[in-house]
């Protein structure tokens, strides 16, 4: 009897080595895997900042033509020994180094990973296989930018957006560290509330990042003429006037707001619904339909302020409902992909909205530039811890939701 429990005891013990070898080789093999993605895209970074370097990355650049067509095959394929054979073969160097230094098992599976690599683009160089090549398939972008994975509209970005952004491969990850997941610079980019603090504030930020500021202003009063920007005036409930104007505009930062306070009457409800929310679906209906073109879903954006109200009390009640609708709202139309949807989360900073604000409209603005610099798709920038848990689970099990019982007519 007891021999057999000895018995047990070892074979239990055996399977918890084995267990506790097999969780060690994943967690090494992971981190391999995304230690080959940061080192990849390290050295494509490096690529745009070392003059010796670049001039064997150009060779890249000089192939494609604007809808991702390559100039000839030969062009191609001494692209591929140049670029990418090169990229791979120091790559699997590297890690075939770090393993054998650390002896870890699971260090090997970043190895195989960058040969995977490498046995690719050396098909591609010596077979000319471009259909192999994902993120450089010719032909119209058919979806927006991913989030976390690069697909073909984020890297066309990198091509003919700005070559000194959007550095990922695969995984985003760099870009988000680096905060080069969206360049503004060169942006044509559209604010209404412009003559807010807030609208200020973003205004002189953007410029800061080479951007072209247009300004939307029902009070064209309130701006500095200084010619920095362009200043259009527009009105509550004419937003369809704004085509032309908005067809020439990359990203549209909805900001104008009114706060009723503790009002409660039927014209306060009205003034609330439809400044705070039906004007800015208005704004958005109107800048979708300009989202044409092959390359439009790569270069197009909207940010909606939403604000802190979707999830937290603003001591204003008509304020919270009617922001709160806008926000279900907005996750509800970000399910039709047509452009990149982001949403502005703040909290309360001074403004003519809340004098009472903690923050300042000049925080709230560099904070949601260095967020959207870095691809956040949600930016939130508050003081209140909560925002940071309860927004999470909040826009997800909405998401879930609209995605589950709601669908567009297109489909």
């Amino acid at each position: 009897m007891l021999e057999s429990l000895t018995e047990i005891g070892t074979k239990l013990q055996i399977n918890w080595l084995l267990v506790n070898a097999g969780l060690q080789f994943t967690s090494w093999g992971l981190f391999s895997l995304l230690l080959a993605e940061i080192l990849r895209d390290s050295y494509h970074a490096l690529c745009h900042k070392v003059i010796w370097l670049g001039k064997w990355h150009n060779k890249h650049h000089m192939v494609y033509r604007r809808d991702l067509s390559i100039v000839s095959l030969k062009a191609y394929q001494e692209s591929q020994l140049y670029h990418d054979i090169l990229e791979s073969s120091l790559l699997v160097v590297v890690l075939t180094a770090i393993s054998l230094i650390t002896q870890q098992m699971g260090l090997w599976l970043g190895v195989a990973y960058a040969c995977a690599f490498l046995f690719g683009a050396s098909l591609r160089y010596f077979q000319g296989t471009i259909d192999t090549d994902y993120n450089h398939l010719p032909g119209p972008l058919q979806t927006s930018p991913s989030v976390w994975w690069v697909n073909r509209s984020y890297h066309w970005r990198h091509h003919f957006d700005d070559v000194n952004a959007y550095y990922s491969g695969v995984f985003s990850l760099v870009d988000k560290i680096l905060g080069t997941g969206l360049s503004l610079k060169g942006k044509t980019i559209a604010i209404t509330g412009a003559s807010g603090a807030l609208g200020q504030a973003l205004t002189t930020e953007l410029l800061k990042h080479n951007a072209k500021v247009v300004a939307l202003t029902t009070n064209p009063d309130k701006l500095p003429t200084d010619n920095r920007f362009k200043i259009i005036t527009w009105e509550l409930g004419n937003e369809a006037a704004l085509k032309a104007s908005l067809e020439k505009v990359d990203i549209l930062i909805i900001n104008h707001g009114v706060n009723v306070y503790n009002s409660r009457t039927p014209q306060a409800i009205n003034s609330s619904y439809e400044v705070n929310t039906f004007s800015v679906l208005r704004l958005m209906d109107t800048f979708l339909t300009t989202v044409t073109g092959p390359q439009a879903k790569a270069t197009k954006e909207i940010w909606v302020n939403t604000s802190e109200a979707e999830v937290s009390p603003a001591l204003s009640p008509l304020y919270e409902l009617s922001k709160r609708t806008l926000g279900n709202l907005v996750t509800l139309k970000r399910l039709d992909d047509e452009c990149i949807i982001r949403k502005l989360i703040l909290g309360p900073f001074k403004s003519q909205l809340n004098p009472y604000g903690v923050m300042s409209a000049q925080q709230v603005a560099r904070g949601i530039l260095f967020l959207a610099r870095r691809d956040f798709r949600n930016i939130i920038v508050t003081i209140n811890p909560l925002t940071y848990l309860l927004f999470p689970v909040k826009e997800v099990s909405s998401w879930l939701y609209y995605r589950i019982f709601s669908k567009t007519i297109k489909s």
